[in-house]
């Protein structure tokens, strides 16, 4: 299968020549966990433009840097699937190991770091070649991935050892673990690479560590009145470009938190969807969708407001999103 991706994109003409892309609105692609399908919407009119089937389980997904690909773990078939975003066709699959959970693409686009929930590894796949170049032994459970945008570390959440793993991405080495609370699920560093912030589910808080010294600097928590504390777990991280403000999904709370990310403190919850699992922002920032795993649909929340304004279907149990420019 490895061969007939390397095929693919060589007739396709992406092994060696970089493809140029049309300015066009943006794009947005929802995994269906149940629905074993990919959701297309229209970024400008926020309606579903295609659904295509897909493998099974799929959850975490990933555009390429070109964003002509669209990577997508198909969990419950120990594989990474490859989706052209110009055809809307399946056209190969990539190794990696039991149940790919999470991923995420390197700054210069050339290799891709897969959480494998299953044999307790980070898969690294050569994207050139769409070949494994190794897997690193981690925690029990991972599951959250993230890469510092030098592109030097990377980080993986272990839900079961409930750490943060810092890796060196040339020598593929644990150089520190951070313990962090309960079954952590979510690694985002912020722009300038200083902090790594990370949602623990169970636990009910997200751990701000400095990617220097790997010291927590802070731990932050969440109250929502009405709701019991066991309801709000957190997930899905994202933070503005100029860590401004911070915004963490929390799960069957069906809200997402608001915070300064320079005091981390919570600011507001914005009301979305059932059971609120990732988020992604738009390009520009004005935009933070939500997947709502039990309503089945997506959130649309003006930032700067910070107002849920749209909710659009999808399909059964999404999960994961990403957003072509």
């Amino acid at each position: 299968m490895q061969c007939g991706l390397r095929r693919t994109l060589t007739a396709l003409g992406l092994a060696a020549v970089p493809f140029a892309f049309p300015v066009e609105a943006m794009t947005i692609y929802v995994s269906n966990e149940k629905g074993n399908s990919i959701t297309v919407i229209d970024g400008d009119s926020m309606e579903v433009t295609a659904t295509i089937d897909v493998g099974n389980r799929p959850r975490g997904i990933a555009l390429s840097k070109d964003h002509r690909f669209l990577y997508i773990c198909a969990s419950d078939d120990d594989h990474i699937e490859v989706l052209d975003t110009e055809s809307l066709e399946l056209v190969g699959t990539l190794p990696s190991g039991p149940d790919p959970e999470l991923m995420i693409i390197s700054p210069d686009g050339k290799r891709l770091y897969v959480a494998n929930e299953d044999d307790n590894q980070v898969t690294v796949i050569d994207l050139e070649s769409g070949t494994q170049l190794t897997e690193i032994p981690v925690g029990v459970e991972p599951e959250g991935m993230g890469v510092s945008p030098d592109g030097k570390t990377i980080v993986n959440t272990s839900e079961t050892t409930n750490m943060a793993h810092f890796i060196d991405a040339e020598t593929f080495q644990i150089t520190g673990n951070v313990l962090v609370d309960q079954r952590p699920r979510f690694a985002e560093f912020t722009a300038d690479g200083e902090e790594v912030w990370v949602s623990s589910e169970i636990g009910g808080t997200v751990s701000v560590i400095d990617a220097k010294t790997l010291e927590i600097k802070k731990k932050i928590s969440f109250s929502v009145p009405g709701l019991q504390p066991e309801a709000i777990q957190p997930v899905g991280v994202r933070i503005l470009k100029d860590r401004s403000k911070a915004f963490v999904a929390l799960g069957p709370a069906n809200r997402v938190a608001i915070i300064d990310a320079q005091s981390y403190e919570v600011e507001d919850y914005v009301l979305v969807g059932q059971r609120v699992w990732q988020l992604a922002l738009s390009p520009d920032e004005k935009q933070l969708f939500s997947s709502n795993g039990v309503s089945n649909d997506i959130s649309l929340i003006d930032v700067k407001r910070g107002k849920a304004r749209k909710s659009i279907p999808t399909g059964s149990y999404p999960w994961g999103i990403a957003i072509k420019p």
